[in-house]
């Protein structure tokens, strides 16, 4: 029987740093989160430091996406994630 809580103890550790190491990876940076709404979809904006990084779109019916400017050109492409990182770009003040 110790053999088996030996083995549930470990998995247990095992799951639980496993579950933790997502939470150390993401960035310290808070986006501000705007939204608005119309019949169709609700779409949030992120910025941070004022620059806008990310769109969320999410239509009454599908699933939600983002449109991402990973780099700061301006240019967004579709990221179908249920998130997307704060890009370095718009932590340079």
């Amino acid at each position: 029987m110790s053999r088996w809580f030996s083995v549930a103890m470990l998995l247990l550790t095992l799951l639980i740093g496993g579950l933790s190491l997502p939470v150390l990876a993401q960035s310290s940076v808070q986006p501000r989160i705007t939204s608005q709404q119309d019949g169709q979809r609700t779409i949030d904006e992120y910025r941070v430091n004022g620059k806008l990084y990310a769109i969320r779109i999410s239509p009454k019916a599908g699933a939600a996406y983002f449109l991402y400017d990973d780099n700061g050109d301006g240019d967004f492409k579709r990221v179908d994630a249920a998130s997307v990182p704060v890009p370095k770009w718009v932590q340079n003040d």
